[in-house]
């Protein structure tokens, strides 16, 4: 007789995907053993243009039935907060409950801080951002709710997409930095907040060669015929199963960061130096005094220094 697969009896939902890494997560969950939803909005362009289409959720789900795997399709808007609504009640309509959340949907529209209109930093921001925040606030009612008719913890995972961009900085990309280290700070809030009722929050910053990406990996090598890509999001996705199983229960308010063949834990921000007034009151030549012969002898700043080190120019996940 088979062993039980890790995710046997759960139910998950995937936000965008119909393609790139929501896709891969999509398809290793329902590997796992979950029946998924998979959430697409389905607009062709990866700024958010172009028009909705229900086809590459479609597709996806038809993928993982051909498998053997269960699954259906949401074409739903995630950044729309009744149609996230929509989206969890369908999973519990379909499935009988949620388990698992996986938030994946986002767009580029990349500009310099100096250039960009109210719109390209509102969209962004909308989708990453407000789309994480809607589908959890949902999510987490669904859960309070049977913790609190159960007496006690439920099973509960969510899994947010963040980014390198974050941690580095990305210059052409301030909307998605911004939403991207907002989203971290929704983990963390999320992970404490949901923790007495069984559930875990967690982060990861992925690298991945996608729609979304194509031009920042442009100079990175193709992988010979018959070679996996060290870029594909099949790198990524193991983790999100992981995550998204009982084997992670004790992982909550983590942030990592993935790509061909590796983790890595993040950890909190640590205090570098502390500076104290001599009198307890700083005036400016304290200040100056103090702080100016630091920061010069700092090479260019750890800031710019992290980049290089991550081998980052924009945003990768």
């Amino acid at each position: 007789m088979p062993l039980p697969l890790p995710l046997d009896g759960l139910a998950a939902v995937v936000t965008g995907a119909g393609r790139g890494l929501g896709r891969a997560e999509a398809l290793e969950l329902a590997r796992l053993g979950a029946s998924v939803v998979v959430n697409d909005f389905g607009q062709a362009g990866r700024d958010g243009s172009g028009q909705a289409s229900a086809g590459p959720a479609e597709e996806v789900a038809a993928e993982i039935r051909e498998a053997g795997g269960k699954a259906v399709a949401h074409t739903g808007d995630v950044a729309d907060h009744e149609q996230a609504r929509g989206l969890v009640g369908f999973a519990v309509e379909t499935y009988g409950k949620l388990d698992v959340l996986v938030n994946n949907a986002g767009i580029l529209r990349d500009r310099m801080v100096f250039s960009m209109s109210e719109d390209e930093w509102d969209s962004v921001v909308r989708v990453h951002l407000k789309g994480h925040f809607n589908t959890i606030r949902f999510a987490s009612a669904h859960w309070r709710a049977r913790s609190k008719e159960a007496g006690g913890p439920v099973y509960g995972r969510i899994v947010n997409t963040s980014s390198e961009a974050f941690l580095a900085g990305s210059a052409g990309q301030p909307n998605y930095a911004a939403a991207k280290g907002g989203i971290v700070g929704l983990t963390t809030s999320t992970a404490l907040a949901l923790a007495k009722y069984g559930v875990t929050a967690n982060a990861i910053c992925p690298r991945a060669r996608t729609r979304m990406t194509s031009d920042v990996f442009a100079g990175f090598a193709e992988p010979a015929p018959g070679e996996l890509d060290p870029l594909a999001p099949e790198h990524v996705a193991p983790l999100v199963g992981y995550l998204a199983s009982p084997a992670a229960r004790r992982v909550n308010g983590q942030v990592l960061v993935v790509h061909g063949g590796m983790v890595a834990v993040v950890e909190r921000p640590r205090v570098a130096v502390q500076f104290d007034a001599p009198a307890g009151l700083f005036d400016f030549r304290d200040l100056d005094e103090a702080m100016s012969p630091y920061f010069a002898g700092r090479p260019r700043g750890e800031t710019f220094a992290a980049a290089e080190l991550l081998g980052l120019r924009r945003g990768t996940g």
